[in-house]
């Protein structure tokens, strides 16, 4: 035994659990609007946040040491602490490619089911994605929503082959497994001149996306109905899955679907988490997190399902392009990528 590795992977441990509760303290700062009041404010004391946002000072007294003993603050002596500006785009800042609030939503949400998970591990049950708890769904959508905005018509549509001037002329688009419309409403939002379907076997998430495409003033060129990816209807020019094939119980079948509901010349537009081939690809603080969000949500969703194929969030490009193969579709190319997201073309 050599009591330095022991002592060295003891701290580790340690240093998780504190990040595991950061999580939590992350949300709190989210919801109440404790880093928003602390943005470009400077050096401030308990007493000044707690009054800024309405809140028990003793309580953000508290929050504040945590949130410095985590790093995500900074104290400043003198007992104030100050939000470095650096920290206070990704914690604030929802139109930045940067911003990763959306992520501590999903986590603390997905953390909700870990019995009900532990449980599955044994009786090999799946667990649908939308029966977890609310969290989840609405931390997704402002996990990807950053990058939706900042890459979806700027650079994921003008790399498909044709596609962005078809958009601008007018064409029919499906948008399987759209959650609550984030990615269907931007593109309705970018381009005027087509028609849009966000198809979502969760009841409530469906309702979301109608209500916040009525806000978002889209509503006449964008529907939203509640099928499984293999159940949708119409013929489409373009046929989107952000982030959502690696969840599907038949991934397979899904393409399937989208091969025979698309029309001559369409497009089959796959967004997938950024991830290598091999295991030792994802070996990264990326991979710790997908892999991590796999195990609570994506792979117990997929079997859930019918076929149960399971490829979890950390598929890769590789095993991506074998289910379009199955399903069909010849052509396979990467066109873009994020830190975060592989962007794939794929036709018949």
């Amino acid at each position: 035994m050599d009591e330095t590795k022991l002592m060295d992977f003891v701290h580790k441990a340690v240093s998780d659990v504190g990040s595991v509760l950061a999580g939590s303290m992350v949300v709190i700062g989210d919801r109440l609007g404790l880093y928003r009041a602390m943005a470009g404010a400077g050096p401030i004391t308990p007493e000044e946040l707690a009054s800024r946002i309405g809140a028990t000072e003793r309580y953000v007294r508290e929050w504040l040491g945590a949130q410095a003993a985590a790093g995500y603050v900074v104290y400043a002596g003198d007992g104030r602490y100050e939000l470095p500006d650096e920290h206070a785009i990704p914690l604030t800042d929802e139109t930045s490619p940067a911003c990763v609030i959306g992520a501590f939503e999903t986590a603390l949400g997905a953390a909700q089911a870990t019995d009900r998970i532990a449980d599955a591990f044994m009786n090999g049950e799946g667990v649908f994605w939308g029966d977890h708890d609310p969290h989840v769904h609405t931390g997704c959508e402002r996990f990807f929503r950053p990058g939706y905005v900042n890459f979806l018509s700027q650079a994921w549509i003008p790399a498909l082959d044709g596609v962005e001037e078809r958009l601008r002329t007018g064409i029919r688009v499906a948008d399987v497994g759209c959650g609550h419309g984030a990615s269907t409403i931007h593109l309705a939002t970018q381009y005027p001149e087509s028609t849009f379907v966000g198809f979502d076997a969760h009841g409530a998430s469906v309702e979301a996306a109608r209500k916040r495409t009525a806000e978002s003033g889209v509503g006449d060129r964008v529907t939203f109905q509640q099928a499984t990816a293999k159940e949708i209807e119409g013929q489409f020019d373009l046929i989107a899955f952000f982030d959502c094939l690696h969840d599907l119980g038949d991934p397979v079948g899904a393409l399937v679907a989208a091969r025979d509901h698309l029309t001559d010349g369409g497009t089959i537009l796959i967004v997938e988490p950024m991830a290598g081939d091999r295991v030792e690809d994802n070996l990264n603080p990326i991979g710790a997190a997908y892999y991590g969000f796999s195990t609570l949500l994506c792979t117990p969703n997929s079997l859930s399902q019918e076929v149960k194929a399971a490829l979890g969030a950390q598929a890769g490009e590789a095993r991506l392009r074998a289910v379009a193969a199955d399903a069909g579709l010849s052509q396979f190319r990467r066109v873009a990528e994020t830190p975060f997201n592989i962007v794939i073309e794929a036709r018949p």
